[in-house]
């Protein structure tokens, strides 16, 4: 598909029309990984607000009694949240991605300067997280607790304001922005430097590599993305996900896991898991993402040159 629709070129669209094509692939590409690795992310989240020590064989026995006790859709219980953060999450993260890029001219000034690519990545990844941290709240609680007590999301938002105040959606947001901007960053840096060496030495000719290429240089991007702010993704959940008043401070709560579990099996605790899911998440994301915008692109292209030549015919 990549190859089919390389002909797109940005000089033919609106700035409107490449934030509306950015947007609608961004919330597509969000979907579709999201929705993909839930069950794992599920999985994830249990593990990291709890002190229970973390092993695959443990990883599997959680998915196969939730599996038995709640049913098959238990194990993407939450995905609703997951969903009504995620779409807006990136469809924002996707566009205000290309933006940053315009905003810092990365593609100006004879190629690409590294240190501006992983700017402009850092930025997507604040912006898009701040606009809608409160969903991704909303959603880690839903993933660590019973049907019984937060069935929708709307009860969430409503119990969390009336016991716990507004404050509360916020909870955990500075180890959330610590970690979001080395994780975008890194990320969004290696994807498109792997897709500029392919480029370069691979075929000079095209100018998006074939999906299954980047489906391999997101999921190589996402690991090593994730890996570098772990830690600060076990802060958060844990802050998250606190209705006792525990973890109160990034410092505080990086502290007590830390001294209760350890820098390994605590402040890492699911690495491995993220191995797995991240890889899958981000290849697919930026993937999906790069294909639906060429197509849509392509079709806002021919719209347009459609109406030109209506236009000059009448």
């Amino acid at each position: 598909m990549a190859k089919k629709h390389a002909s797109n070129k940005k000089e033919d669209l609106t700035n409107a029309q490449i934030v509306i094509t950015s947007l609608a692939a961004g919330a597509v590409a969000g979907a579709i990984a999201k929705t993909t690795i839930a069950p794992l992310d599920r999985t994830k989240i249990n593990f990291q607000v709890n002190h229970k020590p973390y092993s695959t064989k443990k990883a599997l026995k959680f998915l196969l009694h939730t599996l038995k006790k709640e049913g098959l859709f238990a194990l993407w219980r939450g995905n609703s949240a997951t969903m009504a953060r995620i779409v807006p999450h990136a469809a924002i993260q996707f566009t205000a991605h290309e933006q940053w890029k315009k905003v810092l001219r990365v593609d100006q000034g004879g190629g690409e300067s590294p240190g501006r690519l992983f700017l402009a990545g850092s930025l997507a990844g604040v912006t898009s997280q701040s606009l809608t941290y409160p969903l991704d709240l909303a959603r880690a609680r839903m993933a660590v607790t019973h049907k019984r007590e937060y069935a929708t999301l709307r009860q969430v938002f409503t119990k969390i304001y009336h016991t716990e105040g507004i404050r509360t959606f916020y909870k955990g947001y500075i180890p959330t922005m610590m970690g979001v901007m080395p994780y975008a960053g890194v990320s969004f840096f290696i994807y498109d430097t792997l897709k500029r060496l392919y480029k370069e030495y691979v075929d000079i000719n095209c100018t998006s590599p074939p999906p299954w290429v980047q489906l391999c240089f997101g999921a190589v991007a996402g690991m090593v993305g994730q890996t570098s702010s772990y830690p600060l993704d076990i802060v958060r959940r844990r802050m998250q996900t606190d209705m006792e008043g525990r973890y109160k401070s990034l410092v505080g709560t990086l502290s007590y896991v830390y001294r209760r579990e350890g820098l390994i099996r605590g402040l890492y605790k699911g690495l491995s898991m993220n191995w797995i899911k991240g890889p899958i998440c981000v290849g697919i994301s930026y993937a999906t993402y790069d294909n639906v915008r060429d197509f849509l692109r392509s079709l806002v292209i021919k719209y347009n040159g459609k109406v030109l030549l209506d236009s000059t015919s009448s």
